[in-house]
């Protein structure tokens, strides 16, 4: 009987070594993973909650282990308590791991409720309980890897520390913490330096193979009034992917009549990309000439537009203003960047501020040297990153009035400079997802239509329009939530926004993080998905003296329409 017990304890053991965890960091592990679970802005599908929680799963077990250590260090040496027997230990882990386990699958069950609550808010069909269930274990699987990663470092910063003590002859007692201080010192010198150039070399060489792809469905304009065209100065194979599409789609005069029952021209659509000249001034300088050859100057409305990261242009946003007049407009744009947003933000953010700045500047000049009179209605668009690089041509509200006849930005960044001024002062008692800035006099935000109405005094002209959604990460995400709560999560909730959603320090700021990557993913009038509400902002901005409610739903009838299409075909 005892050798029996004796080879149980051997067999326990054993099978404690090869797990080898961590109690302490698997009870804070449960409670990193539980929290994650808990609802953020947008609804997750099992597959990427379970890569979320995973990593949030495996930074808690580190904190665990962290508390373990200082306990042994600190606290354990002080205290005269006899240890446990061995089964009361073995006792206490089992529970541990039940408890750990059964906690997670509750959570996991309360989550597939509160993400069909999300789902609901949107108007999004739902997941089911047991399908959102395999979070658990992809998390765990998730979890493991990272830990796995962690002990490899350990290990070799153990090695160091032998090295160190062995050949430079660092004290034993300080060895480790040098071998942890050389490999930080090796690894930030190698992702600053060498990984990051690497990264975004590799990045912008995979990005530029697709700009230079040529969607079967954008063919060269042969219309005058488009870059691209055999008589543009900024040449057809030029203008890159998202540009090629830009100038080859779009309402034609045709078109336009057919929707308004009204006559109307050819619209003017300038575009100059990254290879159509060398950036900086020379690209500005192009776009200017562009938009000089067809005539821009001579329209009624002349529409400068920052581009998102890659070059896109939201082709509902241009669409847009081109039916509102009937074609006689001029919508110019310029490429700044291979790299989607996301990345773009990242790694050279001060070229969109930089070619808005440049772009617009560039325009105002040529705009400025003809008559009052003679000159078209100046508008800035900006959406995401375009918001930001747009912002940046201005050094604030009146610089901004002096220079254009109105301004729409749609999915402002939290770092935007302007936006955040508004938001900080607001109006006392208005929320920060629909603040009211000096009664609405000059500046208002809206998250629909109706909020452009509000309040019913007077919107002094030239208008400028914020369009956010309360669900739209892109705007809320801030390196602020890491220690402080947001007003958005303080004052009532957005409409869209889960009432169960609450701000825990890191986790908030990594949850809103996580749904950056799926701000699209979601339906119109929710995330970072704006639809017509653009229509609605240009006519809140800029609308031309014959603007009718009939017009403007047959519009917007045509502009979803076509957004559909694009979404088939691209």
């Amino acid at each position: 009987m005892q050798r029996l017990r004796k080879r149980g304890v051997v067999v326990v053991r054993r099978a404690e070594e090869i797990i080898d965890l961590n109690y302490i960091g698997l009870v804070v592990a449960t409670v990193f993973f539980a929290l994650s679970v808990t609802p953020s802005l947008l609804p997750r599908d099992w597959l990427f909650q379970g890569l979320i929680s995973g990593v949030n799963a495996a930074l808690g077990y580190g904190v665990g282990c962290l508390l373990e250590w200082l306990f042994r260090l600190w606290v354990r040496p002080r205290l005269t308590i006899p240890a446990p027997p061995t089964w009361v230990r073995y006792a206490v882990k089992s529970a541990v791991l039940c408890t750990a386990a059964l906690s997670a699958a509750l959570m996991l069950v309360q989550s597939a409720r509160w993400q069909r609550e999300i789902t609901a808010l949107m108007g999004m069909e739902g997941t089911t309980t047991p399908a959102y269930l395999r979070t658990g274990l992809l998390s765990v699987a998730i979890c493991a890897a990272v830990v796995a990663v962690y002990r490899t470092a350990r290990e070799i910063i153990l090695f160091l520390a032998r090295l160190l003590n062995r050949w430079v002859k660092v004290p034993r007692e300080l060895a480790p913490a040098a071998g942890f201080l050389v490999l930080v010192v090796l690894a930030v010198t190698i992702f600053n330096g060498v990984a990051s150039r690497a990264f975004f070399a590799v990045a912008n060489s995979a990005f530029s193979v697709r700009n230079d792809h040529n969607s079967e469905n954008a063919v060269q304009p042969q219309q005058p009034e488009r870059s691209g065209s055999p008589t543009s100065l900024a040449k057809w194979e030029t203008l890159g992917f998202e540009g090629r599409w830009f100038v080859s789609h779009g309402p034609t005069a045709s078109r336009i009549t057919s929707v308004t029952g009204r006559p109307s021209k050819e619209p003017i659509r300038a575009y100059v990309g990254l290879e159509s000249a060398e950036e900086g001034e020379e690209q500005a300088e192009l776009a200017v000439s562009e938009l000089e050859r067809t005539g821009a100057f001579d329209r009624k409305v002349l529409v400068v537009v920052t581009t998102t990261g890659t070059g896109w242009v939201n082709a509902m946003a241009t669409g847009a203003i081109e039916y509102m007049y009937g074609g006689d407009t001029a919508i110019v744009a310029t490429q700044y960047s291979y790299l989607p947003s996301v990345l773009s933000f990242l790694a050279d953010r001060g070229k969109a501020t930089v070619a808005g700045e440049r772009l617009f500047d560039a325009v105002y000049q040529h705009w400025t040297a003809r008559p009052p009179q003679l000159r078209p209605k100046l508008l800035v668009y900006g959406e995401s990153l375009g918001s930001e690089g747009s912002e940046a041509a201005f050094d604030g509200l009146a610089d901004l009035r002096a220079k254009v006849d109105g301004a729409l930005w749609v999915g402002p960044p939290n770092s935007n400079r302007l936006w955040k001024q508004f938001v900080s002062r607001r109006d006392p008692g208005s929320r920060e997802v629909e603040p009211m800035y000096a009664d609405g006099l000059v500046v208002r935000f809206a998250s629909d239509s109706a909020d452009l109405a509000r309040p019913s005094s007077e919107w002094r002209p030239p208008r400028l329009a914020y369009l956010q959604h309360a669900s739209d990460p892109i705007v809320w995400w801030s390196p602020d939530l890491i220690f402080s709560k947001p007003d958005w999560l303080s004052e009532p909730r957005g409409l869209d926004v889960s009432s169960q959603m609450r701000w825990w320090p890191f986790v908030t700021f990594w949850q809103v993080a996580a749904d950056l990557t799926n701000a699209q993913g979601v339906t119109d009038g929710h995330g970072h998905r704006y639809g017509s509400l653009v229509l609605d902002g240009w006519a809140a901005i800029a609308a031309p003296p014959d603007w009718t409610a009939e017009i403007s739903e047959r519009i917007r009838g045509e502009l979803e329409a076509a957004e559909d299409y694009e979404r088939k075909i691209k």
